[in-house]
C-alpha cells in the first residue's frame, strides 16, 4: 500500500531532537460529531488516523510516536471549550488540530492564549492572527477573489444574492465576497442570515425569486445547506440562477442529491476525485483501510490529515512541541498532501482551489487557481 513518509518533509532548519523522547505525544483531534456539521465528523476522524499512521511511520514527533485523543466540537462553544480544557490540562495533550465552526476557534484561542499549538484546518472567513494558531482552511480570498470573476465570465453572473447562517463566517465570508462582486462588474440584490438548524427556507426563496438573482453564494453549513438547496430546486429557481457554494463538499452533494443539483458549483481546495497521484491515492488507502466503513473523502475532512502533518512537521523542526519554539520556526515550514504541496506563510497556506460543478450529483472541476495567496495580514 502506498504511503505519504514524504508528507513529513519540511523546508525550514532542524531535525528530530532526540530529547523529545518520550511514550508518546498526545494530540487533540477536534471535530464535529455532533450539530449541522456532524456530516463531516465520519471522514475527518478517518483522515487522522491515517496521518497518524503516516507521522508514527516516518518516526513520529522527535521519535516519539503520536497518540490521538478526540473531542466533539459541533457543540456550543462553551461545551467545547470544556472538553477541550479537560483533554489540555486533564490529559496532558501537547497540541491540537480543529475542523470546526468559526465560534468554536474564536473560543479556543481565547482560551489557548498562545500556550498551546494549534492547527486550524476548516474553510473559514480569514483574519484569525491569534499567537500559535496555524490556519490551513481556505480563506474568502482564495475561494472567492479568483472564482467570482470566472463565473461572471464564463457564466454570465452579475446579479447576486448572499444567503448563509447567522454567525461570523458566512458574514464575514460575504463582507469580503461584496468587494470581488463589484470588481467583477456585479451587484448584490440581496442578502440573508438564518439560524443554524434552519429546516424551513421557503420565505428565503420567494426573495430570491423576486430580487431577479443569477447567482446564489451559499455559505450555510452541512444539513442546512442540504436542505436548502433542495428546496431551491423544488421552487425551480435552478432555471434562473446558478449556485456557488464554500462549503459544499461530496457528503453535502449526495445529500442534496443529482436531480437537485442543476447549476450547482463548489469552490475548495480539494475534492476526492483532483486528477493527481496523491489524492488518488489517498482514496484508495481510505477505502482500502476501513472498507465497508469508509467515509467518504472530502475537503472538511481530508483538512485534518493536513493539519496532523503540519503539526508534526513543525513540531521536528523545532525540537519541542513548546509553543514558543514552534511559532519561532513555523513560518516558512512545507508538507505534502492529497491536496498537492503547500507551505506556511504568516500562519497561514497558500493553496491551490478547484471550482467544480456538482450538476451530475459528483464533482467535475472546471476551473483551477494555482497557489492562491490567503489574503491575511496578520501584524
Amino acid at each position: 500500500m502506498k504511503t505519504f513518509l514524504k508528507l513529513l518533509s519540511v523546508t525550514v532548519g532542524g531535525l528530530m531532537i532526540s530529547s523529545l523522547a518520550q511514550a508518546q505525544t498526545k494530540i487533540g483531534v477536534l471535530v464535529p460529531d455532533s450539530g449541522p456539521g456532524g456530516l463531516f465528523g465520519p471522514s475527518a476522524r478517518q483522515a487522522a488516523e491515517l496521518a497518524a499512521e503516516d507521522i508514527n511511520a516516518a518516526g513520529g514527533i522527535g521519535g516519539a510516536p503520536i497518540e490521538l485523543v478526540f473531542a466533539d466540537v459541533g457543540v456550543p462553544p462553551a461545551q467545547a471549550v470544556q472538553s477541550v480544557q479537560r483533554l489540555w490540562r486533564g490529559q496532558g495533550v501537547e497540541g491540537f488540530v480543529g475542523m470546526h465552526d468559526s465560534a468554536v476557534r474564536a473560543a479556543l484561542t481565547g482560551q489557548f492564549k498562545g500556550e498551546v499549538p494549534y492547527v486550524y484546518t476548516a474553510v473559514y472567513e480569514g483574519g484569525e492572527c491569534a499567537a500559535s494558531t496555524y490556519v490551513t482552511g481556505e480563506t474568502p480570498a482564495q475561494q472567492l477573489d479568483p472564482v467570482i470573476p470566472w463565473l461572471s465570465e464564463n457564466k454570465g453572473a452579475s446579479k447576486w444574492y448572499l444567503i448563509g447562517n447567522d454567525y461570523n463566517w458566512p458574514r464575514d465570508t460575504n463582507a469580503v465576497a461584496t468587494g470581488y462582486i463589484a470588481g467583477a462588474g456585479g451587484e448584490i440584490v440581496g442578502e440573508e442570515y438564518v439560524p443554524l438548524g434552519t429546516s424551513d427556507f421557503d420565505a428565503s426563496l420567494v426573495r430570491i425569486k423576486a430580487s431577479g438573482a443569477d447567482a446564489i453564494l451559499v455559505t450555510l453549513v452541512g444539513g442546512d445547506s442540504v436542505g436548502f438547496n433542495i428546496a431551491y430546486s423544488a421552487f425551480g429557481l435552478p432555471e434562473q440562477a446558478l449556485r456557488v457554494g464554500t462549503l459544499i463538499e461530496e457528503n453535502t452533494l449526495a445529500g442534496i442529491g443529482a436531480a437537485n443539483a442543476a447549476g450547482l458549483y463548489s469552490s475548495m481546495g480539494y475534492f476526492a476525485n483532483l486528477p493527481n497521484d496523491a489524492a488518488a491515492a489517498y482514496v484508495d488507502r481510505i477505502n482500502a483501510t476501513f472498507g465497508d466503513q469508509a467515509a467518504q473523502p472530502n475537503g472538511l475532512g481530508q483538512s485534518i490529515y493536513d493539519g496532523l502533518v503540519l503539526l508534526a512537521a513543525m513540531g521536528n523542526a523545532a525540537g519541542s512541541m513548546d509553543a514558543d519554539a514552534i511559532a519561532s520556526v513555523a513560518d516558512g515550514t512545507s508538507f505534502s498532501s492529497p491536496r498537492g504541496s503547500a507551505q506556511l506563510d504568516g500562519n497561514h497556506v497558500a493553496q491551490s482551489v478547484y471550482l467544480a460543478d456538482g450538476s451530475s450529483g459528483s464533482f467535475e472541476v472546471v476551473a483551477s487557481f494555482d497557489s492562491v495567496p490567503h489574503g491575511v495580514v496578520c501584524n
